[in-house]
């Protein structure tokens, strides 16, 4: 496994927008307690879900007050980062280290994470990743140290979250259950809203032209990597001044020798105004998947039950517009 380099981006530590005060972390707990109070209650049933979007109203008002100030418009970075929820440490499990890990039974993490996804929209999830769990584990798997991907350990690349789909998530939320043993772990992230300003015109107006392809990510399963006809997009729509993105470093090809520069110069531009996160237990990430790229560090898992573990759920603003996509109007999207 290739060695960590030292992190040069231009904050190693990037404190959280917010921390929760000990009454607040209380009630989210309590409020999180009631999700898991049967025993048996299923993360990915309907019941559940509408159980976590009543309960988010119950959440404390500072809480509610960041993630609605959030969604109206996810500020100069399109990150929103919270300290100090509860993920109930003392009854964590090891860490899990089989390919394909998602969280099926309600917990204090599974019930923050929906109850937050129900106020910025509704969850979402697609049937060819992790086997379409609302709740996915993001945690290193022996033997997938070099996979570009969320079971891997070196560095990942660029990218916003599933941009070849016709519905990709509005937003990626993240909830940080253990830090890894270094704390060498850190989540990089760059807005457009900062990278724009590094790009050249003659970029900016050919990274919004249909000249480049995105296929789905190695995560994804090889039946939804295989499908013909993927139609060139633009990596940049919507308005000049502010605008989308679709892209993958590692899945993103462009169609022309401009539109491969323009690529290139966008990489530049992102490196040029990313910020690091290095995330502690109880640290809430909302990513704007649709004005921010993420990526991550390289670290050094030991598979000894207390490596790195977060936990992640999609969002959608709009689940309207999906619904040929999902079967009996579900959170899973099937194709």
């Amino acid at each position: 496994m290739p060695e960590t380099t030292p992190d040069t981006t231009r904050s190693s530590a990037v404190a959280a927008d917010r921390a929760l005060g000990p009454a607040d972390a209380g009630a989210c707990e309590r409020v999180a307690r009631t999700l898991c109070s049967r025993g048996h209650d299923q993360v990915d049933s309907a019941e559940w879900v509408a159980r976590a979007r009543d309960a988010w109203e119950d959440l404390p008002l500072p809480l509610r007050r960041e993630v609605r100030r959030f969604r109206r418009h996810s500020g100069p970075h399109g990150t929103l980062v919270i300290g100090g929820l509860p993920v109930d440490q003392a009854a964590l499990p090891p860490t899990p280290t089989v390919p394909g890990s998602v969280q099926r039974r309600a917990t204090i993490s599974a019930a923050v994470l929906t109850m937050v996804a129900c106020g910025l929209g509704e969850p979402l999830a697609y049937l060819a990743e992790k086997s379409g769990a609302l709740v996915q584990d993001v945690v290193p798997v022996p033997g997938q140290e070099t996979f570009h991907g969320n079971a891997g350990s070196v560095p990942l690349s660029f990218h916003t979250e599933n941009g070849f789909h016709p519905h990709p998530p509005d937003y990626v939320v993240f909830l940080c259950l253990r830090a890894d043993h270094d704390r060498r772990a850190g989540m990089r992230i760059a807005g457009i809203r900062q990278a724009l300003p590094h790009l050249t015109l003659a970029s900016r107006q050919t990274l919004f032209e249909p000249e480049f392809i995105t296929t789905p990510p190695p995560s994804f399963s090889p039946d939804a990597a295989s499908e013909p006809g993927r139609k060139p997009r633009a990596v940049l729509s919507g308005a000049v001044e502010d605008p989308d993105i679709r892209m993958a470093q590692l899945v993103t090809a462009p169609l022309t020798p401009r539109a491969a520069a323009a690529l290139t110069e966008f990489g530049r531009a992102c490196e040029a105004s990313a910020r690091t996160l290095r995330l502690t237990p109880g640290d809430l990430v909302v990513i704007d998947n649709r004005v921010t790229v993420h990526g991550r560090t390289a670290f050094h898992p030991r598979y000894d039950g207390a490596d790195r573990w977060l936990q992640r759920t999609y969002v959608t603003t709009d689940l309207r517009r999906s619904r040929d996509h999902r079967p009996h109007d579900g959170h899973v999207l099937a194709r």
